[in-house]
């Protein structure tokens, strides 16, 4: 009983957040209207031919850190400024309430990746693509991005003021090693080097053990960030 009505719980937070997305299309605007134009800026800046594929490795990440950040605090601080969080740490366990807001940030960083890749790969792309190695790259890497940013998010949510500000603070230095590591392993899947592609693949269990670790460390430190 207890595991279904927490199933139900974190499902109705999802539901919840997805339909306010739907209907209102902040953060997806703003994250896709972001790496688009980064984008557009970046090719017309750079020549794709003249570009290393450690250069495109880093652009890619720098877009896809900066678009998605853009959106994933929403989460919470649109909660505490509609008024409805006191109702959802009442009605709803805390790590329910985190996993539902999890996944919803999951698929918006899914669906920042599958809009914002293919068109970098067609606006510089690189002279080889191993895309088995890339779309592990790009899974883990969004499970990781998207589990710290959510937690980041509750931390920040209840500030006074400077929300963005502040959550961009304190992300960053969480979210470096991530984004290095996946830098790393993009490099690799960007390149035919057979070196690359071996220690891409070491990089792929680093992100992997990121992200449970972020992971599991948010569900046990939720429950006292959230009724604090």
């Amino acid at each position: 009983m207890g595991l279904n009505h927490w199933i139900i719980c974190a499902k109705s937070v999802f539901r919840k957040d997805l339909q306010v997305e739907l209907r209102t299309r902040y953060a997806l605007g703003a994250v896709l209207l972001f790496a688009i134009t980064t984008l557009i800026a970046v090719s017309a800046a750079l020549s794709s031919a003249t570009v290393k594929s450690e250069v495109k490795a880093a652009l890619l990440w720098i877009i896809l850190l900066f678009a998605a950040l853009s959106g994933l605090a929403r989460v919470f601080v649109r909660e505490e400024e509609a008024g409805t969080a006191p109702l959802l740490r009442l009605s709803a366990p805390a790590t329910a309430v985190y996993a539902g807001k999890l996944l919803f940030n999951v698929a918006l960083v899914f669906a920042v990746e599958c809009v914002s890749v293919p068109l970098f790969l067609v606006v510089l792309p690189p002279a080889t693509v191993n895309f088995g190695l890339l779309l592990g790259v790009l899974l883990l890497g969004g499970i990781g991005l998207a589990s710290s940013s959510t937690f980041v998010a509750a931390l920040i949510a209840q500030a006074s003021s400077g929300k963005s500000a502040l959550f961009f603070i304190v992300a960053f230095p969480i979210l470096l090693p991530l984004v290095l590591i996946a830098v790393q392993a993009t490099v690799g899947a960007f390149d035919a080097i057979d070196m690359h592609h071996v220690r891409a693949q070491a990089d792929l269990g680093l992100l992997a053990l990121y992200s449970l670790v972020m992971t599991t460390t948010s569900f046990l430190l939720f429950e006292y960030i959230w009724h604090d």
